[in-house]
């Protein structure tokens, strides 16, 4: 095959096993590379286990001439962090790419959810990215190399009903990533988001008669670019859904400026303090904090100066 390639890659896939997952385990085996499909079989609420998911892509790769291994620790516990990355290490001796897509789903109303359900879907996403990251994330810098992708949903970036633990986990993912790539960005590892959308197991329930082909084939191909070595963004979101793929962005207005404010004060400029038409977008590598606050400092100096400010 010619194109982008994997060879002499490692890459570490949780929930690995089924859906997206398994489409980015294949297709990253397809480009040459060796995986650890990792999945622990539970169901999609994040009960029991079962090897058979994780065990049979790990045939289908072998069959079709790759290089893979299972593993059925769970990203919900540090230790099982530990075991999944130490799985590529103690088999293939490195560990070059990380995509993190393990997920459970907990519905219920927040005025009803439970407190449980809601740290066990943090677990495993959230918590459990920090847990395989965290791992990962050192061994990687000290190769001077390393491509991190972690999933975040539509959920985190706009919320939705009754999955305030889901949309929470992911939000909290961008966080996490903008980190890893601001401080992997002296050592050659990258880190990015992706946004999928797919008809998999987590839209059971759901009438998806009149959805356009959703198939996670569509989003494996941007997860897997995200994971090359030519692929030199970092601190990035790309959303897949449906054979589209954008970049989402955090973005500010430019805002109003006053020396003082009255609670009166902020209603009457609004409009202007929400006013998007001509919006800021700091790149989170190399500073977007530092930018952010050098922006806001320097509308104040101006107001000092006697420039008006909306």
């Amino acid at each position: 095959m010619t194109g982008l390639r994997f060879d002499d890659r490692v890459a570490v896939v949780t929930g690995g096993g089924r859906g997206l997952g398994r489409a980015y385990a294949l297709l990253l085996a397809g480009r040459g590379a060796k995986v650890v499909v990792n999945d622990p079989g539970s169901s999609l609420a994040g009960d029991g286990a079962d090897a058979r998911p994780a065990d049979q892509v790990v045939a289908e790769i072998t069959a079709a001439g790759g290089e893979a291994v299972a593993c059925t620790e769970s990203v919900a516990t540090p230790e099982g962090g530990a075991a999944i990355v130490a799985a590529a290490l103690d088999r293939y001796g490195r560990i070059d790419v990380l995509v993190h897509n393990a997920g459970i789903v907990r519905r219920a109303p927040l005025r009803e959810m439970s407190v449980d359900d809601f740290d066990a879907v943090l677990d495993v996403h959230l918590r459990g990215a920090f847990h395989v990251v965290r791992q990962a994330f050192p061994t990687m810098c000290d190769a001077g190399y390393g491509r991190i992708v972690l999933t975040s949903s539509i959920g985190g970036l706009y919320g939705n009903h009754g999955v305030a633990n889901y949309a929470a986990a992911k939000a909290g993912i961008i966080g996490l990533s903008n980190v890893a790539a601001l401080e992997g960005a002296a050592n050659g590892v990258t880190c990015n988001v992706i946004v999928p959308g797919a008809v998999t197991r987590m839209a059971d329930g759901l009438d998806t008669s009149a959805y356009p082909p959703m198939d996670p084939e569509l989003v494996a191909p941007a997860v897997t670019w995200l994971a090359h070595e030519s692929c030199s963004l970092t601190g990035e979101i790309l959303i897949a859904i449906a054979g589209r793929i954008a970049r989402a962005v955090i973005a500010e207005s430019p805002g109003v400026h006053r020396p003082s404010w009255t609670v009166e004060d902020v209603g009457e400029h609004l409009d202007a303090i929400r006013d998007t038409a001509d919006p800021l977008i700091f790149p989170v590598v190399p500073d977007a904090h530092a930018q952010h606050i050098g922006y806001s400092f320097a509308m104040a100096e101006q107001t000092a100066k006697g420039v008006r400010h909306a």
